[in-house]
């Protein structure tokens, strides 16, 4: 097929969609014939595959509790088999993954298509990303909407995959926020209320359910056990339930090598002190560690602070750069009590400043470097 699609062949207008998929799925024909090359067999498209796989965990665990929240409410979890709650999950949560793949992806394939240019492989896991951290009850048009903002506005402007300053899956989570905050927060969007399919339960109009977090945060003591907090059987953005589920996809990640261990490990380093010091001062009763297993802290630490594009790059960068996304989650989440999450603007301000926290690494390494020198010299 591929004579047809290169110069001079009769499909040569869809070289870049050909060139997407034959690169996806084979290993790249081409390669470097002169300069300084280093051949791998990993590439980016490998990369993201890589972390596509290491949020299976997450996805599945969060297609099952969103049944498991819907037949909880409804009083009928007993009678209810793991096969009928998985189903309505999967049933509830799959619209949403297609919908976010197929606005994302032919944003990409369009945009490539009209410059000639290369299909980016980034939205591989951001199309992923993005429908796990939203409520369950967040409509797809909504979702659409949030995908089309983020590969536009904050991918494809600054140039494509490994241009973008900014998280595309957390512009995405921001746009949603802000622009349709009701959509996103309160009582009303953490559990499915229709049935699908003759699966599930349909729930009352005025309905209601707080996750732990939000419930802390109008001073009320959560009845929620410690084990369902780890294992995720909580209210919640469907993927960010489970430290479990997240703790293996990290573990996948780390023992291949995709994710920064500086990053992650920093990320709740500077969490937990933040979370400490607030503690003992009065500021709240939460205990430390409870940041970690609520909301989308884990689940933002392993997935998105560690994204090796918006991220610090340097060694010393990387221990900077987590430790003020940690201390400034935790921080919003105890002194802002309209907004209880806090993880996803602490990416955000993470994002920004990482630029800089790399350029004062650099700069205090070229310092320490010409020292050295000097004294040689002498």
């Amino acid at each position: 097929m591929r004579p047809s699609f290169e110069e001079g062949g009769k499909l040569h207008a869809f070289r870049s969609v050909f060139d997407g998929f034959e690169t996806f799925a084979l290993v790249p024909n081409d390669t470097a014939k002169s300069g300084v090359n280093i051949h791998d067999a990993i590439d980016s498209k490998r990369i993201m595959s890589m972390v596509v796989i290491a949020l299976m965990p997450a996805m599945l665990f969060g297609m099952y509790n969103v049944g498991y929240q819907n037949y909880l409410y409804a009083g009928t979890l007993a009678g209810a088999s793991f096969v009928e709650i998985f189903c309505y999950g999967f049933l509830a949560v799959l619209p949403k993954i297609l919908v976010s793949y197929v606005v994302g992806l032919g944003i990409e394939f369009a945009w490539a298509q009209w410059k000639g240019e290369e299909i980016q492989e980034g939205y591989l896991v951001s199309g992923i990303i993005i429908p796990l951290i939203v409520p369950v009850g967040c409509p797809l048009w909504m979702l659409a909407l949030a995908c089309a903002f983020s590969v536009i506005f904050c991918k494809e402007i600054f140039g494509g995959t490994g241009m973008n300053i900014f998280n595309p899956a957390i512009a995405a989570r921001m746009f949603l926020f802000f622009a349709y905050p009701s959509k996103m927060t309160g009582d009303q969007v953490w559990v499915a209320r229709e049935s699908i399919f003759g699966l599930g339960n349909t729930l009352p109009d005025g309905f209601t359910a707080a996750t732990p977090l939000g419930e802390i945060a109008q001073g009320i003591t959560p009845q929620t056990s410690i084990l369902d907090m780890a294992l995720g059987f909580i209210p919640g953005s469907i993927g960010e339930t489970s430290v479990v589920a997240i703790a293996l996809g990290a573990c996948l990640l780390l023992l291949t090598g995709i994710a920064s261990w500086r990053t992650m490990l920093s990320v709740f380093v500077g969490g937990g002190l933040t979370a400490v010091l607030f503690q003992q001062t009065g500021a709240t009763e939460m205990v430390w560690w409870h940041h970690f297993v609520l909301g989308g802290f884990a689940f933002g630490a392993v997935f998105m602070a560690t994204d090796p594009v918006t991220s610090s790059r340097t060694r010393g960068g990387q221990f900077v750069y987590g430790f003020i996304i940690g201390a400034m989650a935790v921080i919003i989440r105890v002194k802002n009590a309209g907004y209880p999450e806090g993880m996803m603007l602490a990416i955000f301000f993470g994002n920004m400043i990482a630029p800089m926290i790399d350029h004062f690494i650099v700069e205090r390494n070229i310092s320490k470097r010409l020292k050295r020198m000097e004294k040689v010299k002498n």
